[in-house]
């Protein structure tokens, strides 16, 4: 008998952010195929009798490629197991689920999307920045700092770089100075304000609030490495304002 594939959204890091139905079916499932940001905590919830498959990537280093973790995903559903297939945050943004769940339906299959916590709400609520701010903010535009197979970053910077736009970059360490170059190019000014937070919500998080013409150079000089996302906009002046744990690591801003 075939069973079922669940791509669950892990939320972005702290096991309290799961939603109920993520963990009870984490608890349920027979087999968990997982990736490397999904926290120790939230892994240790599975049954200890659970089949365990780790999957994750690093930038550069993907030593279990998407296409086999595709077939790995169908494979263990036909010989009957209930998958847990856990991604952080969302499975839907920037976490390749729908490619999964395509490739789940071409082999009959049966998959279902539990959504997760973003990694930028996560970021948003554990520092206080809304990603919305009446007067400050009126949109926010999630956007990837990686392509697929290190091609260029041809993002289209004239829309991006609207000052009443909030932007999140995903993945952006290695690419946030191309990034902030492209929105000065086009108008954004380079004292707009910009958050980068490191493993948001986990014990280990880190935060630095910098500029937009400074930020490249301070995420260099602080050391921060992926998983860091970037909040670009003037919401980020509101950091400061509200009761939450400091985690700050100096920036030159």
């Amino acid at each position: 008998m075939t069973g079922k594939v669940h791509l669950i959204g892990a939320g972005p890091g702290d096991p309290e952010l799961l939603t109920l139905k993520a963990a009870r079916l984490i608890a349920e499932a027979t087999c968990v195929v997982y990736d490397r940001l999904v926290s120790d905590e939230i892994i240790a919830m599975a049954n200890p009798e659970a089949k365990m498959i780790f999957v994750g990537k690093m930038p550069q280093c993907h030593p279990v490629t998407q296409d086999r973790i595709n077939e790995i995903l169908v494979e263990e559903a036909q010989a009957g197991q209930v998958v847990a297939r856990l991604k952080g945050g969302d499975p839907l943004i920037f976490g390749r689920g729908s490619e999964e769940a395509a490739y789940l339906a071409e082999h009959d299959v049966e998959a279902e999307y539990v959504p997760g916590i973003t990694a930028a709400q996560g970021a948003a609520t554990v520092s206080g920045v809304p990603l919305t701010h009446r007067g400050l903010a009126t949109g926010v535009l999630y956007v990837t700092g990686h392509r697929q197979a290190d091609k260029v970053l041809d993002l289209d910077w004239k829309r991006l770089a609207d000052p009443m736009t909030t932007l999140v970059v995903y993945m952006g360490v290695s690419s946030i100075g191309q990034i902030a170059m492209g929105l000065m190019t086009e108008g954004l000014p380079g004292s707009t304000p910009v958050m980068a937070i490191s493993k948001a919500t986990n014990a280990d998080e880190r935060r630095m609030v910098s500029t937009l013409s400074n930020i490249a150079a301070d995420t260099r000089d602080a050391g921060l490495k992926p998983p860091t996302l970037f909040i670009i906009g003037q919401v980020v002046s509101l950091y400061g304002r509200q009761a939450v744990p400091s985690r700050e690591v100096a920036a030159n801003a």
